[in-house]
């Protein structure tokens, strides 16, 4: 493989890490919220 391909290969999967990430921890803050009941919910 040429050192582009190395080049384009580690941002591909960096890319699909941090993207993994974030859809992992908006789901579990999703989860999370919806067991705080309305009335103890705050709005920033």
């Amino acid at each position: 493989m040429s050192p582009w391909g190395y080049v384009v290969l580690g941002w591909a999967i960096t890319l699909v890490v941090v993207v993994g990430y974030v859809v992992i921890t908006m789901q579990r803050g999703r989860a999370l919220s919806r067991q705080v009941p309305a009335e103890e919910q705050r709005w920033m």
